[in-house]
């Protein structure tokens, strides 16, 4: 996993073309709905990289070809680029401390690109940092879990790599599970997942068969104490029948 506590804007392309893991995901899309300029840059690179297949081959002038190069240092693919006197903006390409993921760096770029061509036109003023969409991108239910402020993370490790997080939000009345490397099942069994509630017990919240995945629990959460995952015969269980695999508590959070 990426180390996100220096250069996170940097993410909003691997954001934008799903190529980031759950982990990297969560913390980006906390980071994303309080960034208007990485809500904005996400939106436009997902558009541009939807346009892709869809273009066919464009053989620009020798002029739009200057222009464009002329322009491509302003497109930020990568993280903001603060040059330290501004005779020097256009002096270098700016290099990203991210390591890995070139063929991202390119489509990412290349997207820019295509975005800009694409419509027919060149919205210079776009490139040139004149962005006027403030609107967030759209997030799925569990992005919103995992980008909201009040979220309450809880993450265990299950031997064999295997790793189970859970992500509480009580103002949006919702868990999200992620797991990775879970036991393996045989044809008769399936991962259930538990809500720990305060009055009622455990109360079923889900099924999953999947090793990896990351899913939206079922239930009201507004007293919920915790959550667990087992392993139940196919069909799930009214009840956990089994230990849980992996068992999370929201008390004292």
């Amino acid at each position: 996993m990426s180390d996100l506590n220096g250069d996170i804007h940097a993410l909003s392309g691997a954001y934008a073309v799903d190529a980031l893991d759950d982990l990297e995901r969560a913390r980006f899309a906390r980071h994303l709905a309080e960034c208007s300029e990485c809500q904005a840059e996400v939106d436009s690179l997902r558009e541009a990289a939807a346009m892709l297949p869809e273009l066919t081959t464009l053989t620009p002038s020798g002029a739009l070809r200057q222009r464009v190069l002329a322009e491509i240092a302003t497109v930020r693919p990568l993280a903001p680029v603060v040059p330290a006197h501004p005779a020097a903006a256009t002096s270098g390409t700016a290099r990203s401390s991210r390591p890995g993921r070139p063929w991202l760096r390119g489509l990412v770029a290349a997207a820019a690109v295509v975005a800009t061509l694409g419509a027919g036109g060149i919205v210079w003023d776009q490139l040139a940092g004149d962005d006027t969409s403030q609107v967030p991108p759209t997030l799925s239910a569990a992005e919103q879990v995992l980008a909201s402020p009040d979220a309450v993370t809880r993450t265990q490790k299950l031997g064999q790599g295997g790793e189970a997080t859970v992500v509480a939000s009580r103002s949006l009345n919702k868990i999200v599970v992620m797991t990775k490397n879970l036991p393996p099942l045989t044809d008769d069994q399936i991962y259930e997942m538990w809500i720990r509630d305060a009055q009622k017990g455990m109360v079923k919240a889900g099924l999953m068969t999947a090793e990896d995945a990351t899913v939206v629990l079922d239930g009201d959460i507004q007293n919920a104490t915790g959550a667990g995952i087992t392993v139940e015969p196919a069909g799930g269980s009214h009840v956990p029948t089994t230990t849980p695999i992996a068992e999370f508590s929201f008390e004292n959070a």
